[in-house]
């Protein structure tokens, strides 16, 4: 090899005396070059062995047919499993007669609960009743949510768009068919930056309510500041846009009025017919591009009772607002001050008809309320929720008995399991304040399940 005739050479040239004294330095270099030697004979072993594994591991090659003959099965046995998944998934979409996309929504949600004695024999009171009753826990799905949304072609250069929402929370008897009950239901045609809807919702100018799972059947304080009703209306919106990240919204109702609602039946048969509200709202929103939203709000509403031949106005001017300023915080709420509110959810008699002397007199009662929910995300699952609502009414037009104050607050938590499974936990208190009764108390505690779909 090259490294041994380099070492004989250099010990032929080596001369005695030199050799003498470099005699140890000599055999330190032999040795070391005997310990390459080996390591390259080890190295050259590993190489071939290497060799040898890859040529057993290599399948032996094949003719060019047959590569693509494999590629071509392998594409057809593709093609049948998602030929097959079509099928299946033919059989099983929901579809319109008309052929238009349709989307299945809504909540099965199960309630335990507790309620101590002024419940008013319901399982979701909004107020504590004057009376007190026998203490009640149980279980339920009345409060299960199905609804539909549906997309059609377009009209007029509008998208078409629509939705249909029920739930079970309607009065039990002989027939299964009266426990259905319709909850909201619209018809929209959208523009770029305007909109026509045609249904039943809440109010306008009542568009935000608290997060709960232990009260669905109604929105959450429902009779605590948060006006409600869900009625035939007629709704336009303009939108313009200020930059990328700031706009406005200026909205305009036509509202049929519930003129019954929540008044005693010595009050409601004076009623002669509901007529139509006038409804408006001016919001400017933010949304930056940091995650936050800003949204801020004012409207009225406009109406009038027609009662025992006397017409009863109903003014409001309201206030609602979301603010996050960022992820982990979210206020929201809305205040109002008005009269006459029974005809779109308010509590209490809307107006007051007294007799003297053979003659009535009919006036309108005042109030002001209105609420408020602080939301924590704590984490992506978790979510703290607290809110507090009241509604006022002025004590000098009322007769005895009636509600002066309704005051409800409620905390809860929701712990989403899976991204379509929701738990809720809730502890709520209301304080009922009757004229010259004084004030009633009433506990809810709720326990859910929600399955969404």
């Amino acid at each position: 090899m090259f490294v041994s005739r380099i070492v004989l050479a250099a010990l032929l040239l080596c001369t005695p005396g030199f050799c003498a004294d470099e005699s140890q330095l000599l055999q330190e270099i032999l040795a070391r070059l005997n310990h390459l030697e080996k390591q390259n004979q080890q190295l050259a072993e590993e190489v071939h062995s290497l060799r040898e594994q890859l040529a057993a591991a290599s399948p032996a090659a094949s003719p060019p047919e047959n590569s693509a003959g494999s590629t071509l099965a392998q594409t057809e046995e593709r093609t049948t499993a998602l030929e097959q998944r079509t099928a299946d998934l033919d059989q099983v979409k929901v579809e319109a007669s008309q052929k238009f996309p349709i989307k299945v929504t809504g909540m099965a949600l199960f309630n335990s609960f507790i309620n101590s004695r002024n419940n008013g024999g319901s399982q979701t009171p909004e107020v504590a009743s004057l009376n007190p009753w026998a203490a009640t826990s149980g279980a339920s799905f009345r409060q299960t949510t199905v609804g539909l949304s549906f997309f059609g072609p377009q009209a007029f250069g509008a998208k078409v768009s629509g939705a249909v929402n029920a739930d079970f929370y309607g009065s039990y008897g002989a027939n299964i068919g009266q426990v259905a009950r319709l909850r909201t239901a619209n018809v929209s045609l959208d523009w770029k930056n305007q909109t026509v809807s045609l249904g039943v919702n809440a109010p306008l100018i009542s568009p935000r309510s608290p997060s709960s799972l232990a009260e669905v059947w109604t929105p959450p304080l429902s009779a605590s500041g948060n006006l409600w009703l869900w009625q035939p209306q007629l709704r336009i919106e303009q939108r313009f846009s200020v930059g990328d990240t700031m706009g406005v919204r200026v909205q305009g109702a036509l509202y049929e009025t519930n003129e019954i609602s929540y008044l005693p039946p010595s009050a409601a048969s004076h009623v002669e017919q509901a007529r139509p509200g006038y409804e408006g709202r001016f919001e400017l929103w933010s949304h930056p591009s940091s995650g936050a939203r800003y949204e801020i709000a004012s409207g009225f509403h406009l109406s009038t009772s027609h009662v025992a031949g006397a017409s009863v106005p109903s003014r409001l001017f309201t206030t609602d607002w979301l603010i996050s300023p960022w992820r982990k915080l979210e206020w929201t709420g809305t205040f109002f001050d008005g009269q006459n509110l029974s005809g779109i959810g308010g509590v209490g008699p809307g107006f007051l008809v007294s007799y003297e002397y053979g003659t009535s007199t009919i006036s309108p009662v005042h109030s002001t309320g209105g609420w408020t929910q602080l939301s924590f995300p704590v984490t992506s699952r978790l979510t703290f929720n607290a809110f507090a609502g009241e509604q006022a009414n002025r004590s000098a037009e009322l007769n005895s008995g009636a509600i002066v104050r309704n005051f409800s607050y409620a905390v809860n938590l929701m712990y989403r399991l899976t991204p379509n499974v929701l738990t809720g936990v809730e502890a709520m208190q209301i304080r009922t304040y009757y004229l010259g009764q004084g004030t009633r108390l009433q506990d809810r505690y709720d326990l859910a399940l929600a399955y969404l779909f």
